[in-house]
């Protein structure tokens, strides 16, 4: 069984292509439910106002790896039925632990759009949408401070994410391919 992990900065397709990867019959993990049950726990509503603290408290009390590792059950109970796709690998220490964790099994599929489409993308979004404002302050926070680059140069797999939702799934079942 694999584990593949989607990483790609806000509004790229990770959630997209998690879902093409699921419809494969892929278990998701994704990451971001940590953050969502943090805030739902203190009584706010999701937003970017509220969840970037979250985050970051979250990073602060169990450090940069964080995300990897309270996930660790969850991955793991699903590679007892299905491989697994994680939605939203953040940090360069994710990638280490998960790498170290799960050795061969453990692979990275980067996704990439230009930061026009995104921003586009992002205030269209119907669920947790941003203006462009916060999408770049976004962009700037999890290069600077999470180590984002790190898990996206060292991808097994790169998806460019600049066509048609048809052209993405088209990448995805290629990749799926090439793992079984």
């Amino acid at each position: 069984m694999k584990v593949v992990s989607v990483v790609g900065m806000v509004g790229s397709g990770k959630s997209e292509i998690a879902r093409f990867f699921s419809a494969k019959g892929f278990t998701t993990v994704r990451f971001g439910d940590i953050t969502d049950e943090a805030v739902k726990q203190q009584g706010l509503p999701l937003t970017e106002e509220n969840e970037r603290p979250a985050r970051e408290r979250i990073r602060r009390e169990h450090g940069m790896a964080a995300y990897a590792k309270l996930s660790i059950p969850r991955i793991d109970a699903a590679l007892q039925r299905s491989n697994v796709v994680v939605d939203g690998l953040y940090s360069w220490e994710e990638y280490t632990f998960l790498k170290d964790y799960y050795g061969d099994r453990f692979m990275v599929v980067a996704v990439w759009s230009a930061p026009q489409d995104r921003y586009r993308r992002l205030s269209h979004r119907k669920v947790r949408s941003l203006t462009p404002q916060e999408a770049a302050g976004r962009d700037h926070a999890e290069i600077e401070n999470l180590n984002k680059g790190g898990p996206i140069c060292m991808a097994d797999f790169t998806i460019l994410n600049n066509g048609s939702i048809g052209d993405l799934k088209k990448q995805v079942e290629r990749i799926v391919a090439r793992l079984r």
